[in-house]
């Protein structure tokens, strides 16, 4: 027994590292197994599409949850692991991914970053989205939101990539796809942004239509400001198209006589109702003023500057607005510029000349009517009337020889007395002047050319 007990004591210690080996055998063996099912098993979904999948395996057994997006393709998933070789039973905890009723997707942008919320029908719609929103913005923040669901209506994709192609013209707002509704908010970063983007939803696929769309414009703005210094008027801001664009600018080469015109307009989308109708007098009341500035934004006028005399300041401020469209807005801040030093009439009649030698009093044709046109040299004619308190005037009005002489006569007084009530109702006492016509009989050039005949028809400042 003794030698027994002894020889057991050798014995023994041998065992334990035999032991270890077996242990460390076994479980390296078991460890192979489980990572070889494991892979096995996640090749096998290789081409399946789920979201949130997890592949756990315990010796032979798998455990497999994940989400699918159709009862379908969670029994096919679950069909795939429990045919993999190896497998002994699958322990299944997949589900569907939840359903979203309504199906509500959107994007949203503010001033630093888009944001996508709501759901996606896929991970691949997901991605793609993400994708085009960043290519889209090119550098602005994409922040993603968005969550996984089943019950998108059909081609999603298409419509929500179509949507994201528009958060790119606002400045600020929102996009929503509610099932196949669309609903916008918000403003256009440039003008045209509004009527781009009404026209590309007109390309949503069958089924889907725009439900609200409450995009805004930025202002349209026209302005014009009038510099007595550098002697120029300058135009900025928008017209809407080239029509209007050499309209405008023509107008503004005969209201303002003097002045070089220095045009900055460019042609976009978007100009309120009677734009053109409302600007062409605004323009003409901006020719009364010695310096002043006209704003257009939307449907609202503002005009300020120095008018050159007391009255001219009263009928700007009363007169503006009464040809605008109607739904028009204005508002004028009109003050005088200080009264010219007295010249003496030898000055005076320089002064007349000079300014009649820039351009012609007009009249609407075959009338005595003064022409809008005109309105600003008369300004200028009767702030230097003003300059020569003890001057008499000759008012003289010429016609060309076309047609009958006595009516040429008599058009030719006419149209001095028009003159001459003009400067009246600006404050100039009427004693001071005298309106006569001389008809045909003073012709400055030949009336054998249209260019001679109008060079005729005019009406001359003469100082006594």
């Amino acid at each position: 027994m003794h030698e027994l007990f002894k020889w057991s004591r050798k014995w023994w210690p041998g065992v334990i590292p035999l032991v270890i080996c077996w242990g460390i055998a076994a479980w390296t063996s078991t460890a192979t197994v489980e990572a070889d099912l494991a892979a096995r098993s996640n090749a096998a979904l290789k081409d399946t599409i789920l979201d949130k999948r997890r592949i756990a395996v315990a010796g032979r057994d798998v455990t497999f949850a994940a989400e699918a997006f159709s009862e379908e393709g969670r029994q096919s998933a679950v069909a795939s692991v429990e045919a993999v070789p190896g497998v002994r039973l699958v322990n299944d905890g997949t589900r569907l991914v939840p359903e979203a009723k309504p199906f509500v997707w959107s994007a949203e942008r503010d001033v630093v970053r888009v944001t996508l919320t709501g759901s996606a029908p896929l991970p691949s719609s997901k991605g793609k989205l993400l994708e085009a929103a960043r290519n889209t913005l090119g550098g602005v923040e994409v922040a993603d939101q968005m969550s996984l669901a089943r019950g998108a209506p059909p081609r999603f994709d298409s419509a929500a990539l179509l949507l994201l192609d528009q958060i790119g013209k606002l400045k600020d707002g929102k996009i929503t796809l509610t099932d196949t509704k669309v609903n916008l908010s918000g403003m256009a970063r440039e003008l045209g942004g509004r009527e781009a983007i009404a026209a590309a939803l007109r390309n949503l696929p069958e089924g889907y239509s725009v439900a609200a769309n409450d995009i805004k414009a930025p202002p349209y703005i026209f302005q014009a400001y009038k510099d007595p210094v550098a002697v120029t008027l300058t135009l900025t801001g928008n017209v809407p198209d080239n029509n209007a664009h050499a309209g405008l600018v023509a107008a503004a080469g005969r209201k303002f006589f003097s002045e070089k015109v220095v045009d900055n307009l460019k042609a976009s989308v978007g100009a309120p109702s009677g734009f053109a109708n409302a600007v062409v007098p605004a323009l003409g009341a901006l020719s009364r003023l010695s310096t002043g500035t006209l704003v257009v934004t939307d449907r609202e006028v503002k005009l300020s500057g120095d008018a050159f005399y007391d009255a001219a300041a009263n009928q700007i401020r009363a007169g503006l607005g009464r040809d605008f469209p109607q739904g028009w807005q204005y508002k004028a801040d009109i003050s005088v510029k200080p009264a010219a030093s007295p010249v003496d009439a030898t000055v005076c009649q320089q002064l007349f000349t000079e300014l009649l030698s820039k351009a012609r009093i007009r009249f609407e044709s075959g009338k005595a009517d003064i022409s809008a046109d005109s309105v600003g040299l008369l300004d200028r004619l009767t702030e230097t009337a003003l300059r020569c308190p003890n001057a008499t005037i000759e008012i003289a009005g010429h016609t060309d020889s076309d047609g009958d002489e006595s009516a040429n006569q008599a058009l030719s007084e006419r149209r001095a007395e028009a003159v001459m009530d003009y400067l009246v109702k600006a404050g100039l006492p009427a004693t001071r002047f005298q309106a006569v016509g001389y008809g045909a009989t003073q012709p400055l050039a030949g009336n054998d050319s249209e260019e001679g005949k109008a060079q005729n028809r005019r009406i001359d400042f003469v100082v006594k």
